[in-house]
């Protein structure tokens, strides 16, 4: 199931976004048994996420095939540790601060840290992430601190029937990725998920974040 799942997804993403852009898939691997990552990389997916620090701590080394592993959940400052010098990616920075604990972990490690900056495009109060308002000076502030590379934007989308509503928003963050593009050396717009991630790349993600659809429901 899991090897036909993920074949009809890199099918369905092969073209890429209509920005001519490849779409990296990355799939969330959240409760899913290390046997069936590595046979998901056996199969081709070659970019693997966790949403827990402390699960990405105990499925990192047994991980046995190349492989890019990503952080996409809500991180403590106190779990920054686990990820420094092994995490390809980390998604959701939504604060300065969490961005100054990134950089003095880094640091000490002697490593440079990949990050993307993780957006609340819904204005929701139960999501976490820098208003849209607030872009241009973490942007800039992080450009002052060691050991930290902001390589592009995150979000999720809010919950939604509205299909009109859903993509206006995914092209209103595309928008706003292209303004800051060049200046800042974006590489990444993390954005859709099993539910979404289709309309998402029809509005020029062009890195979605995809679970249940490759590895079935877990709780």
């Amino acid at each position: 199931m899991v090897e036909n799942n993920l074949r009809l997804i890199l099918d369905e993403i092969k073209q890429g976004n209509p920005y001519g852009e490849k779409v990296t898939l990355v799939g969330a691997t959240k409760f899913v048994p290390v046997d069936v990552i590595n046979r998901a990389i056996s199969a081709g997916l070659k970019d693997v996420s966790e949403n827990r620090a402390q699960e990405f701590k105990e499925k990192y080394p047994l991980v046995t095939q190349p492989v890019n592993y990503h952080f996409i959940g809500s991180l403590q400052k106190n779990k920054v540790k686990y990820l420094i010098g092994k995490c390809y990616l980390i998604h959701s920075v939504d604060s300065l601060a969490l961005l100054d604990e990134i950089s003095r972990q880094a640091v000490n490690k002697g490593a440079c840290q990949d990050v993307l900056l993780e957006v609340n495009m819904g204005v929701e109060e139960q999501k976490h992430g820098f208003d849209l308002s607030e872009l241009e000076s973490a942007l800039s502030y992080a450009q002052t601190v060691n050991g930290v590379k902001v390589l592009g934007l995150m979000a999720m989308l809010p919950e939604s029937d509205n299909q009109e509503f859903l993509f206006d928003l995914a092209k209103k963050l595309r928008s706003v990725y292209d303004n800051l593009k060049e200046k800042y050396g974006f590489k990444y717009l993390s954005l859709g998920m099993s539910n979404d991630y289709a309309l998402c790349v029809k509005a020029g993600s062009n890195m979605i974040r995809v679970g249940s659809k490759i590895f079935g429901k877990r709780y």
